[in-house]
């Protein structure tokens, strides 16, 4: 439910901020007073469209914030998008400076105009002055059956299974059509695979053979090397480890007089075992290590061929195994995609999913559309069209992303007359008259807890517009329900009545203001709606009839 509406320099208002409550209220005023706009700006905190236009003249930026009653629908939606608080109600907000850049958010949380639709959706159902024209409209009227059903779900598997089935059509499509094209780009492939794959190339493979290549071809060096530095450390006349031997044992003798040097044995012993360790090392080495022309030759060969095989493929030679997992996976895919026995059979599966999701949605559609059509053909008998009659009707049509019928609403205006599509009607009254009444009862069959009428009576008056304030009356007993309207009988029927006005400012540009009515205001307010400009006693001894003789 909708608890307070703030609104800053939007359009003609200035400073704005209502309190509403449950129940029917009504907002009413001169034409040009700006009812309207106070539903535009709700519009805008639930995500509608805006640009600089909304702002008012002179000022920097317009300024809206709703705060709306949570309940646990809502309170899920705050959780999962991350905009819960501790706080008992939600509060949206919507800035738009004068350059057209606008921000939007939730509970003080920065958010996109999406999700300010989505969860506008759980909270305010707005019915706009234009309804009926947009019933007039195929798709519109497929939404509004689908809206008042609740097969939102269905519709979007549907659409989802549609999308699916028309993906694998076109890949049938393109493979027939270019079916050579696939077949020389597979012998490509496959000749490009079949190449690499005798060559065998494994990870790592470049870097341990231009090591061993390294090895290999220095192995005269590497050897003579390795052999003098034995013959110095253990195999000369003096060598190094037997000199630090005697040196060690001289120091050891002189150690007996002088403490001190002790430590400078235990650096000898560790330089000698060290040392005595390296001339072992080495004489491994050198027993591993030969001169090996015939590996060196084959090394050399696998490393031209490596060589070779990365300037055809132009790649370097240590990416040559990523380059045949690549061109492996191109293959395969290529194969399966080019398997057009296998893709007609996975168009048939997807095809068969289609329908029979399309079959499920038709029936539930069905069944809404007859409750839908009795539904509105009894509201009918209540605003004057006795004997008339409400039918949805389902032809069947081409498959598509919403299903396999067309939606269709017709119409008998009276008792005996045939029914015809709703498009055809004559009457805008008529049409007027069966818009509302579809509006109230779609909004019946929904959770959503505050509904708005925005001048949806337009075309109607009289004892219809009465029965429309009965309606409306008997709608708010559940919900909260907010209707702009110009007409007294509606008006009347209201638990809370606001007054729109319209003057002008001290530097001459139009401001609209708002006020909740009290008993005597609201009577001077009806009976100007009742008599115009000039207001008789007659005028307000009726206003006050259809306001406390109901």
């Amino acid at each position: 439910m909708l608890h307070t509406l703030s609104i800053r320099d939007f359009v003609i208002v200035n400073t704005l901020e209502l309190d509403f409550s449950h129940g029917f209220s009504v907002l009413t005023g001169e034409t040009g007073a700006g009812k309207s706009i106070l539903i535009d700006a709700l519009a805008l905190t639930l995500g509608g469209r805006g640009d600089p236009s909304v702002v008012r003249e002179g000022a920097a930026r317009a300024d809206i914030s709703a705060e709306f009653a949570r309940n646990d629908v809502i309170d899920a939606w705050l959780t999962e998008n991350e905009f819960a608080d501790d706080e008992g109600s939600v509060l949206l907000r919507r800035v738009i400076d004068n350059t057209g850049r606008s921000r939007g958010f939730i509970n003080g949380i920065a958010a996109s105009a999406t999700q300010l639709r989505e969860l506008g959706e759980l909270m305010v159902d707005i019915h706009g002055q234009h309804a009926h024209q947009s019933l007039l409209k195929t798709d519109s009227q497929r939404a509004l059956l689908d809206r008042h059903a609740g097969l939102q779900t269905q519709t979007a598997e549907v659409a989802t299974a549609y999308r699916a089935w028309q993906l694998l059509v076109r890949q049938c499509n393109e493979f027939e059509a270019n079916a050579k094209n696939h077949a020389a780009q597979r012998e490509h492939l496959e000749w490009q695979v079949g190449e690499l794959e005798r060559l065998a190339p494994t990870a790592g493979e470049w870097g341990d053979i231009t090591q061993e290549h390294s090895r290999l071809s220095h192995a005269a060096s590497l050897m003579a090397g390795a052999q003098d530095a034995i013959t110095i450390l253990a195999d000369s006349d003096q060598p190094l480890i037997s000199q630090l031997f005697l040196l060690h044992q001289k120091l050891s003798r002189l150690s007996d007089v002088d403490g001190n040097l002790k430590p400078v044995l235990e650096f000898l012993e560790s330089a000698r075992i060290q040392l005595q360790e390296a001339a072992y090392t080495l004489n491994n080495y050198l027993s591993k290590t030969e001169l090996d022309p015939q590996r060196l030759h084959e090394v050399e060969a696998r490393m031209d061929a490596l060589h070779s095989a990365a300037r055809k493929f132009r790649v370097a030679p240590e990416e040559l195994p990523d380059e045949l997992a690549q061109l492996s996976g191109q293959l395969a895919q290529l194969t399966q995609t080019g398997n057009i026995e296998a893709l007609r059979a996975q168009e048939q599966a997807a095809r068969n999913d289609y329908d029979q999701l399309a079959r499920q949605l038709s029936a539930t559609r069905a069944a809404a559309a007859a409750e839908l059509g009795a539904a509105v053909t009894a509201a009918m008998q209540e605003l004057s069209m006795e004997g008339g009659r409400f039918a949805v009707e389902l032809h069947p049509c081409e498959p598509g992303a919403h299903g396999v019928e067309q939606i269709e609403f017709t119409v008998a205006g009276h008792a005996g007359t045939a029914l015809r599509p709703l498009t055809k009607i004559a009457s805008g009254g008529e049409l007027a008259r069966i818009a509302l009444a579809i509006s109230v009862i779609a909004s019946q069959a929904t959770a959503t807890p505050t509904l708005i009428f925005d001048e949806v009576d337009a075309g109607i008056g009289g004892a219809v517009a009465e029965v429309v304030g009965r309606l409306l009356q008997r709608l708010g007993a559940a919900r909260q329900v907010l209707c702009v309207t110009h007409l007294p009988q509606v008006a009347s029927q209201a638990t809370r009545h606001f007054q729109v006005a319209k003057q002008l400012d001290d530097n001459g540009q139009p401001l609209s203001r708002i006020g909740l009515l009290d008993k005597a205001a609201r009577i001077e307010e009806i009976a100007r709606m009742l008599g115009g400009v000039e207001i008789t006693a007659t005028t307000r001894q009726h206003a006050k009839e259809m306001l406390f003789n109901q």
